[in-house]
């Protein structure tokens, strides 16, 4: 047996015990540390690296550390085996989500519009706000020796006399508290109910004096991010709002990986637990904290996810996802409840999950599609949502077809050498000079933030601007020379946007040529899906009249850029409109409208799913994508004009 000591960068340390010849990664996983690993261990992508303190380990050298970083003791994880009694630092970077995890501050006017006109917007097509959760006042007749009802049905019949609804639901959990909450309080009580035409639900029961708040919860399950909001269910306010990486990052980038890793033997639980006990349960914690309540106050939930998503969510066997023909457990249901996956929440708080469409489809574009209005308007509108997995919806109000194509995680940071979520840190924007190629960027964070690395809208237009610049070929290759320019020993090239000194971080902030190349085989996905689907319409990309834009990949893209290097359509650009986390919001929207959540299924019902992968033409298309812009030029007249 051997000790293994993980150590993090704040000191926190780990040590578990291992037999000699266990891999590192494997050893991290099932200790519960989380090491950043996108490829799921297999040597790929160069993402989990610790740091060699003392100790011995047998590792195999990659091209992904180089001489300088290998004598200063970085091995990766997943090359790695233990050989005796070994302690390794785990850099923050690369378990960005264990120490980022952040509720946002919510006083900035902009955190807060981008609901406000989502629910402006869905008012005007009338999906008002409006939900069936209510705080009641009662007042009830103190029990006597003349008058002996048991305290369960005084307080139902004085909601009966109150609602005017005979059926009224009582749970174990609300009966527990009931006789210290009545007596407290002289039989003067706020209850907290969900209310229909037919039926009373109790959730809660509290003294007359207390500062009731009835709280819901809106998620955005993202395969590499997620992000929630609390709000109070009977005003729409937000009262906090938080962000994490999603704990089964370390099972693998993409949806593929996860599902495998969940077929083997307790997989099911792991991936389960990753998400829940590791991400959600810990987001509530903060928000809760933050928002000043406790977590038992929120009664209802709202989940945005991707069809892997949702059934690794609730623990349901998701292979037959990716296997032929493709068919998930389930596409809509009703049925969840929170204590059923476990959140730390009130155990009757009902979980709503935006409805699937198809095995790659799921409803997080459910809900965007809500959100983007497409389905109100009578011209030829284009959805995208850009994560690990592209979405795409095209329609109008009177049809919908939506796809998936498999972009990778490289809009979220994963599979670039110095990528990362849009949090502190992150290069968000970028533009370089032409002639001494040097840039000039902004970073999220406050005044003076130094750049720690780069999230999706910065890498777009890093990647932009190189091409602009003449510094890379239409193939991604470095074709120019300068103090930016560097080589390693295998010749690749790379641009570095900070020097080592001038960053946050212990190495240079720079893009290589196989993030480039990684890159350019996400945009191509993107692009390829787009063109792929209008192709089976019978469609030209010229009828495309509005483009929204979603995906929490930075504060904002530059279309341009965007079109610039072949992701999205050459159309004019006012024809673009960035919507933010439209998933996020659909889930808001979900929450506290009634209509809107019934609107959700009615899109879900109607929008016919497309099959990539039985579209014959798709490959070729996406192997032509794979260039700057395009190999067909005419496909970007507006682009080459200006190179």
């Amino acid at each position: 047996m051997a000790n293994v000591v993980f150590q993090f960068e704040n000191g926190e340390k780990v040590t578990v015990s291992t037999m000699a010849g266990e891999n590192l990664l494997e050893t991290a996983r099932k200790s519960n540390v989380v090491i950043d690993a996108p490829c799921s261990g297999n040597g790929s992508c160069g993402k989990c690296r610790v740091k060699l303190l003392g100790g011995e380990l047998d590792s195999k050298k990659t091209r992904h550390i180089n001489e300088e970083e290998w004598a200063e003791g970085w091995r990766l994880a997943c090359c790695s085996t233990v050989a005796g009694d070994v302690q390794v630092m785990v850099p923050d970077i690369a378990s960005a989500y264990r120490s980022r995890m952040k509720v946002a501050d919510l006083s900035s006017p902009q955190e807060i519009k981008i609901f406000d006109d989502c629910m402006e917007h869905l008012a005007e097509a009338d999906l008002t706000l409006g939900n069936n959760i209510r705080i009641i006042d009662l007042k009830m007749d103190v029990p006597t020796l003349d008058d002996t009802m048991p305290d369960n049905e005084r307080l139902t019949r004085a909601l009966q006399a109150v609602t005017g609804i005979e059926k009224i639901e009582l749970p174990f959990s609300t009966l527990m508290e009931l006789p210290d909450v009545l007596r407290a309080s002289d039989f003067e009580v706020q209850c907290v109910i969900a209310q229909n035409k037919e039926h009373v639900f109790v959730y809660d029961v509290f003294e007359k004096s207390a500062n009731v708040v009835a709280a819901g919860l809106a998620i955005d399950i993202g395969t590499t991010t997620v992000s929630a909001v609390m709000v109070d269910m009977l005003t729409g306010r937000i009262l906090a709002k938080a962000s994490s990486g999603n704990g089964q990052i370390r099972y693998g980038a993409d949806v593929i990986n996860r599902i495998i890793e969940s077929q083997k033997p307790g997989g099911h639980k792991k991936l389960q637990d990753a998400i829940i006990d590791e991400t959600l349960n810990p987001m509530i914690q903060q928000m809760s904290r933050a928002a000043g309540l406790s977590s038992r106050q929120i009664y209802r939930l709202s989940v945005g996810g991707n069809s892997t998503m949702n059934h690794l969510l609730v623990g349901i066997n998701a292979d037959p996802l990716r296997m032929e023909p493709y068919i998930p457990a389930f596409y809509k249901t009703n049925s969840i409840y929170a204590s059923d996956i476990r959140l730390n929440v009130h155990p009757d708080a009902h979980v709503i999950i935006a409805p699937n469409i198809g095995s790659y489809v799921g409803g997080d574009i459910t809900a965007g599609a809500l959100v983007s209005m497409l389905w109100n308007q009578p011209h030829f509108s284009l959805f995208i949502d850009l994560g690990t997995n592209g979405e795409l919806v095209f329609g109008n109000s009177d049809f919908m077809m939506s796809c998936a194509c498999s972009a990778g995680p490289a809009f979220e940071g994963g599979d670039i050498s110095c990528g990362m979520r849009a949090t502190d840190g992150a290069i968000e924007a970028c533009k370089i000079d032409k002639e001494t190629m040097e840039p000039c960027f902004d970073i999220i964070g406050d005044p003076g933030q130094k750049p720690i690395g780069l999230c999706g809208s910065g890498i777009i237009d890093v990647i932009a601007e190189l091409f602009r610049c003449g510094i890379i070929s239409p193939k991604g290759k470095f074709i120019r020379e300068g103090k930016r320019v560097k080589h390693d020993h295998y010749g690749m090239g790379s641009y570095v946007l900070a020097f080592e000194e001038e960053a946050a971080g212990s190495k240079d902030v720079e893009i290589t040529e196989v993030d480039i190349d990684n890159f350019i085989r996400a945009k191509g996905a993107i692009f390829s899906a787009i063109r792929t689907m209008l192709k089976s319409l019978d469609f030209d990309i010229s009828m495309i009249e509005e483009v929204y834009v979603a995906g929490g990949i930075g504060s904002g893209i530059n279309m341009q850029n965007a079109v610039n290097i072949g992701m999205f359509p050459d159309i004019p650009i006012e024809y673009y409109h960035y919507i933010g986390n439209s998933s996020l919001c659909g889930a808001y929207a979900m929450l506290l409208s009634t209509k809107a959540e019934k609107k959700v299924y009615e899109l879900a019902q109607n929008m016919t799913y497309l099959e990539l992968s039985t579209e014959p033409g798709y490959m070729d298309e996406f192997v032509a994508c794979c260039f700057l812009p395009h190999t067909d030029s005419s496909l970007f007249p507006t682009v080459m004009s200006q190179v």
